[in-house]
Order: C-alpha cells, then sequence, then structure tokens
C-alpha cells in the first residue's frame, strides 16, 4: 500500500510539474530564430523578448490560453492539497471523490488551453506586432508537455476516482 501511495504522489507531482513547465517556459511554438511562449516572443538571435500585448492580433485567444493554463496549474497544486488532506480525514473504504473532481477540473482546463492554441495558432502567428516572421515555426516542447500533462491530470482524476482509502 505504501508504494502505491508513494506512485500516486510522485505521479500527481510529475503532473505539476508539467503544468508549471509547459505555462512558464518560451517553447510554445519555435522557429530557428524565434521561440513564442503564452507571455513573450524571443529572437535566439539578439537575445530580445517582446511581451504579448493587445496590440497583437488574436490576443483575446492568447489570454484565454493563458488563464486555462494558470487555472489548471492551480487545481493541479490544489488537489494534491485535497489528496493529503483527505488522506487523513476520510474514513476507510471512502472514495477520493473530490480530489478527483479537482484533478478532473485541471484536466479539462489544461485541455481547453490546448486546443485554443492548436485551433488559434495560424492566426495567432500572423500579427503585424511580430519583429520577425513567425508563422514559419512549429510546436515547440512547452506544447507537447501541456498534451502530455493533459493525459497525466485525467489519468490521476479516474485513479483518484476509482481509489479507496484503506488501512
Amino acid at each position: 500500500m505504501l508504494i502505491l501511495l508513494a506512485f500516486i504522489i510522485v505521479f500527481h507531482i510529475t503532473s505539476a510539474a508539467l503544468l508549471f513547465i509547459s505555462t512558464i517556459d518560451n517553447a510554445w511554438w519555435v522557429g530557428s530564430n524565434f521561440s513564442t511562449d503564452l507571455w513573450r516572443v524571443c529572437s535566439t538571435n539578439n537575445s530580445s523578448c517582446v511581451a504579448i500585448t493587445d496590440e497583437f492580433r488574436e490576443y483575446q485567444s492568447v489570454q484565454a490560453v493563458q488563464a486555462a493554463m494558470i487555472l489548471s496549474t492551480i487545481f493541479c497544486c490544489v488537489g494534491f492539497l485535497v489528496f493529503i488532506l483527505q488522506l487523513f480525514r476520510l474514513k476507510q473504504g471512502e472514495r477520493f471523490v473530490l480530489t478527483s473532481i479537482i484533478q478532473l477540473l485541471s484536466c479539462l482546463c489544461v485541455m481547453i488551453a490546448a486546443s485554443i492554441y492548436t485551433d488559434r495558432h495560424e492566426e495567432l502567428h500572423k500579427s503585424s506586432g511580430y519583429t520577425f516572421k513567425v508563422s514559419e515555426g512549429q510546436y515547440g516542447y512547452s506544447f507537447v508537455l501541456a498534451w502530455i500533462a493533459f493525459a497525466f491530470t485525467l489519468i490521476s482524476g479516474v485513479m483518484y476516482l476509482v481509489l479507496r482509502k484503506r488501512k
């Protein structure tokens, strides 16, 4: 039982780490001389960055992705705290339903964020606010990590739903 508990905790912490990295790191869309994330566009040639502001086309879509990723990360962290509390508060045989609901909300938020970015990436990168041509890029590892975090949070949400507290 202790090994299962350790696995669940490590799995949850891994999910949170993936969410933090994909939200913060500058690699949602990359090219040969630039990289972009949810917050800024950086040139790799001269190490200059430009914040994504309302002067960029499709700024509302970027804000929706930002908000959903932040909510997903918050839900994942709160879910971990609730799981730890439920370990001590639940009676034997009860399920971790509240933790499961919070993890599934985290899963939903990261899915919404990654889906919006997937759908709107062409419009996002055609803005006149960019100082270099970013439309000739490809998805970066932060974007891939967001989709992996989606799978991890979905699996852990279902795992918490099935899991019962034992002695």
